[in-house]
């Protein structure tokens, strides 16, 4: 018979305790622990469970192998492209070697609020897979197989799905509805597919445990047993999860430590706008982000994909409104930052963001009133990012300050101006990192002055079409809007 104990699961970072506590040990999260019931007949290792490696892999015992022969015994890795360039930049890959896309053997975590277009996004790239006229020309004789699982859905629902985003005629896709872990690990050992997506994680059960779906314990054991699944027989797969209210994965944080890469679908459902975001990736780039439009025929890639602040209205002036190029992982990105002051009442004035860091902002408009002259201590301040992203960096600080400035006293800067640098608490500037990549970009997409910080700005090369404007402080970048 088999003998279970109960355990204590922390789903904020999955540790194991045997009694309840109401603030776990290890990270110092309050009413986290779960109840699970933990089969020790089954495997001496709570977090791993009865896997399928063992059980199904055989037992031929790994060896240590030097380093300098792994490539000679497994040849080089061969990605597996969409021809989606936005999801295939996300997804990683080499900026020398023209192929990105999934690793195989690779396990990939898609994470999104509901009805984001997590599930359109990865039926358009399952269909690409499957369609060797969709992939690089180098590649188009390798004819990829793809098992989409469905775990909320029905297989005449996705068919319908599939017509409409017109990958219907993808012959080596295959599409299973199914929620046993078992089951839908048999299918996928007699396809034999290069890719298998589950749409979604949560609902995925295994019958041996007793938790009800999209517990820590269902999550945890399914979640590990289709990573052994995948570095045993090379298969990649890509998991979709859904995210609390917070924002955050739903389950144990020890998925996000299981997986290879986790990519955030971030965005606004009544906007078009949607950005793929790298948060973790073993194959590629950290913080990348791939750009795309909802429309009726799925999601497409924005035009260039390079920008969100495209430039519009000729020669027009808005005060408050300044452009930043920001870096997202190996990409600049222009985006345009808005801001909006109206009368407050002094000591309990407002100071709101959207897409941008709240404290640093409150720091901002601290150095504005003490170095660059504005009085806003009964002016209720508001800043937005244009688009939908986040902008964290402090290459942004001139740009925010400017356009609270400029919002403040009704001047803004040509509309072809960019503005990069760092505000110190002194009101000096400070360069920023790659700053020749960001103006080279700005400058291909039509914007002709950018102003700086003046420290290093000697150093720059010459750019074609693109005028610098030096400035010491924020008291001089101030003044050009005056």
């Amino acid at each position: 018979m088999s003998k279970t104990r109960t355990i204590y699961v922390c789903t904020n970072c999955g540790s194991t305790h045997n009694s309840w506590m109401g603030k776990c040990s290890d990270c110092g999260t309050w009413d986290s622990l779960e109840e699970s019931q933990f089969d020790k007949s089954a495997d001496t290792d709570p977090h791993r469970g009865s896997s399928w490696v063992e059980t199904k892999a055989g037992t031929d015992t790994p060896t240590a192998t030097s380093i300098t022969e792994i490539m000679s015994t497994t040849g080089p890795i061969r990605r597996l492209p969409t021809g989606i360039t936005e999801f295939d930049r996300v997804l990683g890959g080499s900026d020398t070697d023209p192929t990105k896309g999934l690793v195989p053997g690779s396990v990939v975590l898609v994470g999104g609020e509901p009805g984001i277009g997590k599930s359109t996004l990865l039926l358009q790239a399952a269909g690409a897979w499957a369609s060797p006229i969709n992939m690089d020309a180098k590649q188009a004789d390798w004819t990829s197989k793809v098992l989409y699982v469905s775990s909320e859905e029905s297989a005449q629902q996705i068919q319908l799905r599939s017509d409409r985003l017109g990958v219907a005629d993808a012959d080596g896709l295959f599409v299973l509805a199914d929620t046993n872990l078992a089951r839908i690990l048999d299918q996928a050992r007699k396809i034999k597919p290069d890719v298998c997506v589950i749409d979604s994680i949560q609902m995925i059960y295994k019958a041996d445990l007793e938790a009800a779906p999209g517990s820590v314990t269902q999550l945890r054991r399914c979640c590990s047993e289709l990573v052994y699944f995948a570095k045993a027989t090379g298969i990649s797969i890509v998991l979709v999860g859904h995210v609390t209210k917070e924002g955050t994965l739903a389950g144990p944080r020890m998925l996000e430590h299981m997986v290879d890469a986790v990519l955030y679908f971030e965005g606004d459902r009544y906007h078009s706008a949607r950005i793929v975001r790298a948060i973790k990736n073993r194959f590629g780039t950290t913080l990348e982000l791939g750009i795309f439009e909802m429309t009726g025929q799925g999601l497409q890639q924005l035009p260039g994909g390079m920008s969100v602040a495209a430039i519009q209205g000729g020669s027009e002036h808005r005060p408050g409104a300044i452009v930043c190029p920001a870096m997202h992982g190996s990409r600049c990105v222009c985006v345009e930052i808005q801001a909006l002051t109206a009368t407050g009442f002094v000591g309990s004035a407002k100071r709101k963001s959207s897409g941008l860091d709240s404290s640093r902002l409150a720091m901002l408009i601290a150095v504005l009133e003490q170095h660059g002259g504005l009085r806003l201590a009964d002016r209720d301040v508001f800043t937005s990012v244009v688009g939908g992203l986040k902008i964290v960096e402090p290459a942004a600080d001139l740009a925010i300050s400017l356009a609270i400035a400029g919002a403040h006293y009704k001047r803004s800067l040509p509309p072809t101006t960019i503005a990069i640098g760092e505000v110190g608490l002194g009101g000096e500037l400070r360069s920023a990192t790659q700053l020749e990549q960001r103006l080279r970009e700005s400058a291909r997409l039509g914007y002709t002055h950018a102003m700086i910080p003046a420290a290093g700005s000697a150093k720059l090369p010459k750019i074609k079409g693109m005028e610098l404007i030096p400035a010491k402080n924020v008291s001089q970048a101030i003044e050009r809007l005056m």
